[in-house]
């Protein structure tokens, strides 16, 4: 007679009916039925990392890409501390992730053990779905409900935190996944209203996010901009761009707070699609919070919870903007061969050498700030940013797109001080032989920081105050790291040998780390 299926084993299998199909995890003593449950269920694949913070990065990567919902397993209150961070990344992407966070049983809760803590009020900060499991009879509809959280527009974190007994006791099997919410309908009134801003004779800008930069949402707005005038500009961090060759182009807004304002400075209407209002990422002495102009009209076409794409084809209609528009497609640049190895000519080298179908993954933050212009003729590819600015993401979320896109090559953009964050994902590159290129740009500083002094006011920094910023005392050792993560790595510091050892890496199969000197 076979053992009845419990809790957890009921809330395995009505994950992968639901298409959870992925578990990234760090798990610990509470979440162990949980794992057992992985072993005896077919179709859920098991990611193992180091720390919990390259579990919760990973699920945000797979999600942008796979555009369906991970899971992660995390061990009790301190596992989840541990991945919050990237979780509040994943919020700010809009990305899909099944969080389930292993708790005490529930008579044992009242012993205030030692790793007893407040779960839910932690998971609600980055969750729009919390629930605790009462009983290891419902889990798996509680299990159903989280992935129709997950699922509904823009995309949601949703918690379900597992009691151990309720993992352990008989479940109920197998429960089915509720309806999903449909995107709800840009309203005629917003439609009508961005018509009028855009007809209105003043600069006018489409500020674009979301799905609106995927597929055909660019190609949309990009008629709308031929008929009107308008300008098209994507945020400064989007959680996916579908770029390169046969793509529309597209700048994104400057992350620096007085080029973002030079550049908004032209424009009377801003009607956003998927977008948010562009603040500053920081209040600045002097300085506006909002960085669109005293006199600017900011209007709402599609919020990101809404249909953006059905909201621009209305738009189009009525603007009446042409059924179709020639793109004025960029060239492809020509793989530099001389010169300094610096942002000019290392963006010339990824455009020449990005590979068709990959997917770029950019934690660069101020040596990638120019890289836009030189790839927007590369092969066709997709572009993901660090989204909510809580450093630490990038090489999880390489390992986690690296999972969804198998077949497809990954390269991470990465800043070394960052890297730090979250290095041992790394290892389960190595562990999952990922096909993913993860180039760290060795300016041994956190660079970004800086420039940050002089834009808060804090003036003539001396020793202290830089000796925080900077990296090189002792210096990491890329290599050497990568190496004992079980990465092949290489050091380069000129232009030609960045260039071989890049083209190197694309061509192989497997992780392989280029520290490149700057």
């Amino acid at each position: 007679m076979s053992e009845p299926m419990n809790g957890a084993e009921s809330l395995v299998r009505t994950l992968v009916a639901g298409g959870v199909e992925v578990c990234f995890t760090n798990p610990g003593t509470s979440e162990m039925h949980f794992v057992a449950a992985l072993d005896r269920v077919e179709g859920m694949a098991c990611v193992l990392f180091l720390f919990e913070g390259g579990a919760t990065g990973a699920a945000d990567g797979y999600s942008r890409v796979a555009d369906k919902p991970a899971s992660t397993l995390l061990h009790l209150g301190p596992g989840l501390a541990n991945g919050w961070a990237n979780l509040h990344n994943a919020r700010r992407a809009r990305s899909m992730v099944v969080n389930i966070v292993g708790e005490h049983a529930t008579d044992h809760r009242a012993y205030d053990a030692p790793l007893t803590s407040d779960i839910e009020g932690l998971a609600a900060t980055v969750s729009a779905w919390t629930r605790t499991g009462t009983s290891a009879t419902e889990i798996a509809a509680d299990g159903a409900a989280a992935i129709a959280a997950a699922r509904t527009a823009p995309g949601r974190i949703a918690t379900l935190i597992l009691p151990a007994d309720t993992a352990w006791q008989p479940g109920s099997g197998i429960a089915l996944v509720p309806p999903v919410p449909e995107r709800a309908r840009a309203g005629d009134e917003a439609v009508a209203e961005a018509a009028r801003a855009l007809r209105s004779g003043e600069p006018a800008l489409l500020h674009l996010g979301d799905r609106a930069l995927r597929g055909a949402g660019k190609r949309i707005a990009a008629r709308i901009a031929r008929k009107t005038g308008a300008r098209l500009l994507a945020m400064t961090s989007n959680a996916r761009i579908d770029r390169g060759a046969g793509e529309v182009p597209i700048e994104r807004l400057p992350y620096p707070i007085d080029q973002a304002i030079a550049v908004l400075a032209p424009y009377r209407r801003v009607v956003l699609v998927g977008a948010t209002r562009p603040v500053g990422f920081f209040a600045y002495p002097g300085k506006p919070s909002v960085l669109t102009h005293p006199d600017c009209e900011t209007v709402m076409l599609a919020a990101p919870e809404e249909d953006q794409i059905e909201a621009l084809e209305r738009l189009a209609e009525a603007v009446g903007a042409p059924a179709e528009i020639d793109l004025a497609v960029p060239p492809r640049p020509e793989l530099p061969t001389s010169g300094p190895l610096g942002d000019d000519t290392i963006g010339r080298v990824l455009g020449a050498l990005i590979p068709e179908g990959a997917v770029v993954c950019d934690e660069s933050l101020t040596t990638g700030r120019n890289f836009f212009g030189a790839t927007h003729g590369a092969a066709p590819h997709s572009w993901l940013q660090l989204s909510g600015g809580a450093i630490g993401l990038g090489i999880p979320m390489a390992t986690g797109a690296a999972v969804a896109a198998r077949g497809r090559k990954v390269i991470g953009l990465q800043a070394d001080g960052s890297a730090l964050y979250t290095a041992q994902a790394l290892w389960t590159q190595a562990r999952e032989r990922l096909d993913v290129v993860t180039l760290i740009w060795s300016n041994r500083a956190y660079a970004i920081l800086r420039g940050e002094l002089a834009n808060v006011g804090a003036r003539n920094p001396g020793p202290k105050a830089l000796g925080m910023l900077s990296l090189d005392d002792p210096p990491v050792d890329w290599v050497s790291l990568a190496r004992g993560y079980g990465v092949e790595g290489r050091r380069v510091e000129t232009l030609e040998a960045f260039t071989d050892v890049f083209r190197h890496a694309l061509a192989r199969r497997g992780p392989f780390l280029i520290e490149v000197a700057l």
